[in-house]
Order: structure tokens, then C-alpha cells, then sequence
């Protein structure tokens, strides 16, 4: 049986203008589209996302947020009177973007979608499941930063988001070889 994560697999295409295919130089001829499994691999492992959102007034928000990434859809929460919980009620599109900040070596990654409220308590258990998995003793030692956000989603003192990408992108970078993928789904 198929799991959400394989049947949801993206159509993937290197953008040659963004990529060193059209820049030739050592090892350039070579470059490919980033497979996706390789994106959920640093998905699962990012510790620190970006959430950019807009305001009602239309200017961008962008904060840090942790995440999980599980089963095809990357999870975070906020304080429903956060700013992000207020933009995001205002208009649900966003983008949550990782990956490094070295020239030469890495892959950043960009997911887009619509942020929706998690309510279902079973899947609320999956995804506190996976923060804690993730996250180890930042979420379950009582001195961990974040020490009882499962059962802050529980009560409901925060909103649990879901984002399943509709497009991301994949900026690589090896020793000087630039690669852009974009994945639809």
C-alpha cells in the first residue's frame, strides 16, 4: 500500500536559466533536477523553517518557526493571537524556506501552499509524535525550549498548521555547480 508520502510525488524540472547548465564550467554539464526524496530528507532534518506570510495591509511577515515535516506535509503552529495566526486567517498562502547560507555547498528549499488548521486529534498525536522524534529534549525534557507544546496542540492554546506543498523549489549549490529545481505536485 502506497503511503501519502509516494503518492504524492512531484513532477521535478531543472530550470536551466537559474542553473549552471546554461553557465558552463567544471562539472556544470552535469547538473540535474535535486530528486525529491532527497528535499524530504533535509525536510525531516531542518531544525529552523521560515514562515513568510502577508498581512491584511499586504506587507510580508517573515519569522522563524520549527517545523516537521510528516507524511508529504510540513507542520508548524503558532499562538492564535500571533501575528502569522493573523495573517494566515486573512489569507492562508505561504511559504516556509530552509537550507544554509554557504556560497559553495548545500540545498535550500522553498514550500509553498496554504497553511490549514489541524483540529483532528488523531492526526494533532502524529504530528506531536514527529516534533518530539525531531526535536528530543527541546520538546520533551521539562528545561527544553519548547517543553509542552504537545499538550498546548492538545488544549488548543495554539493553532497546529498544515502546509502540503503545491510547488517547491530546490536551490543547490555543490563547489560551484547552481542547480534550481521546481517541483509541482
Amino acid at each position: 500500500m502506497p503511503t501519502e508520502e509516494s503518492a504524492r510525488q512531484p513532477t521535478a524540472e531543472l530550470d536551466a536559466r537559474y542553473s549552471s547548465a546554461l553557465n558552463p564550467r567544471p562539472g556544470a554539464a552535469g547538473a540535474t533536477v535535486t530528486e525529491w526524496a532527497e528535499a524530504q530528507r533535509l525536510l525531516k532534518a531542518a531544525e529552523i523553517f521560515w514562515l513568510s506570510t502577508v498581512r491584511p495591509d499586504d506587507r510580508l511577515h517573515v519569522t522563524p518557526v520549527i517545523a516537521a515535516w510528516h507524511d508529504g506535509v510540513l507542520y508548524f503552529s503558532t499562538g492564535t493571537g500571533e501575528q502569522k495566526a493573523k495573517n494566515l486567517a486573512h489569507d492562508a498562502h505561504c511559504a516556509l524556506t530552509t537550507g544554509g547560507n554557504s556560497l559553495t555547498e548545500g540545498l535550500d528549499l522553498v514550500i509553498e501552499g496554504k497553511a490549514e488548521p489541524v483540529a483532528d486529534p488523531a492526526t494533532l498525536e502524529k504530528v506531536i509524535a514527529a516534533y518530539e522524534a525531531k526535536y528530543g529534549a527541546h520538546i520533551t525534557s521539562p528545561e527544553g525550549t519548547f517543553h509542552g507544546i504537545g499538550d498546548a496542540f492538545r488544549k488548543g492554546d495554539v493553532v497546529v498548521f498544515a502546509v502540503a506543498p503545491a510547488t517547491a523549489y530546490g536551490f543547490g549549490r555543490d563547489d560551484g555547480v547552481y542547480t534550481h529545481t521546481r517541483w509541482t505536485f
